[in-house]
């Protein structure tokens, strides 16, 4: 058999420090009931006289077991499943949950070339897609910072995104001057995690707005508590925040500025649906949170605060 490149051995480098959106070393006890349901309904259960749940259940424990350099991780007269998914529910080993959660959803998209003959010999009711978008949505609900991804467990904090976005505006954030912004971007976060596109993108642009409010009064530039994000912006250039030299290499970021974030809350945060119920996806709302840090880290940085 070849050796299996488990999710501890690719676990290295990763740091993880403080203000965090996510968590990577508590595992909710629900979570781990959550996804165990979610395993038992796609791998399923055999039909009368077929036995290819089972042999998957032993694949996925065989394989643990060999890796670990043991014989067995349950008791003697427990079956394969019962070994394997008692053992995931009473670790307290971030590693061992999530090299379980990786080996039993990879074998579950192998499932999916063959899945009508699959669920013809067992009883099944999540397909493999279904269990993989459930898993992503109960880890983010859990706001426990790992997604299933390209046949493989990723933390949130190794894509570029979060590592270079999100974490420094939080950071940025911290400083006492912007606690305002802070909550309200922190807040965007939270109804991200919980599936409320409309709050998040509402509150994206008032973490914005409140970060050119902070530098605009802070450096004694004239502006109304009633300005919106638009007519900042404006009074960030009239001020030099992004230096007149450079006009020419800032003039695609200006109309992004002016119309990134408002132009997304405006059309689908912010106002009235009129007769069409309107919908924001994951994909826009990422977009929104990202082009928020992204913005935020700039001008911070530019102001010197």
């Amino acid at each position: 058999m070849a050796i299996i490149e488990l999710y501890s051995k690719r676990q290295k480098k990763l740091l993880h420090g403080e203000n965090e959106v996510y968590t990577y070393n508590k595992i909710p006890q629900p979570l781990k009931v959550q996804i165990v349901h979610v395993i038992q309904d796609t791998i399923g259960k055999d039909r009368q006289y077929q036995d290819r749940a089972k042999q998957l259940y032993k694949f996925i424990h065989k394989t643990i077991c060999r890796e670990y350099g043991i014989f067995k991780l349950g008791g003697e007269y427990q079956t394969d499943e019962e070994q394997l998914l008692n053992f995931f529910l009473q670790t307290k080993n971030i590693n061992e949950f999530l090299d379980i959660i990786e080996l039993s959803f990879k074998c579950m998209e192998l499932i999916k070339k063959d899945f009508q003959s699959y669920a013809h010999q067992v009883t099944v009711h999540l397909t493999p897609d279904e269990a993989i978008e459930e898993l992503n949505l109960r880890f983010k609900e859990h706001s426990v910072g790992y997604q299933f991804d390209g046949r493989q467990i990723i933390r949130m904090d190794s894509t570029y995104i979060h590592a270079e976005i999100t974490k420094p505006t939080i950071s940025l954030l911290q400083n006492s001057k912007f606690e305002g912004a802070n909550e309200e971007y922190l807040k965007a976060h939270d109804y991200y995690k919980e599936g409320k596109n409309k709050e998040c993108l509402t509150e994206c642009l008032k973490a914005f707005e409140s970060t050119m409010k902070i530098i605009c009064k802070e450096k004694g530039w004239t502006y109304q508590e009633t300005d919106t994000a638009s007519k900042l912006i404006n009074v960030c250039f009239e001020q030099n925040l992004i230096p007149s030299f450079s006009e020419n290499q800032f003039s695609s970021l200006r109309q992004l500025l002016i119309t990134g974030i408002p132009t997304l809350r405006n059309k689908l945060g912010g106002h009235g649906q009129g007769q069409v119920l309107q919908t924001v996806d994951d994909g826009i709302t990422r977009y929104g949170l990202n082009l928020t840090g992204t913005n935020i880290i700039f001008l911070i940085e530019k102001s010197g605060l």
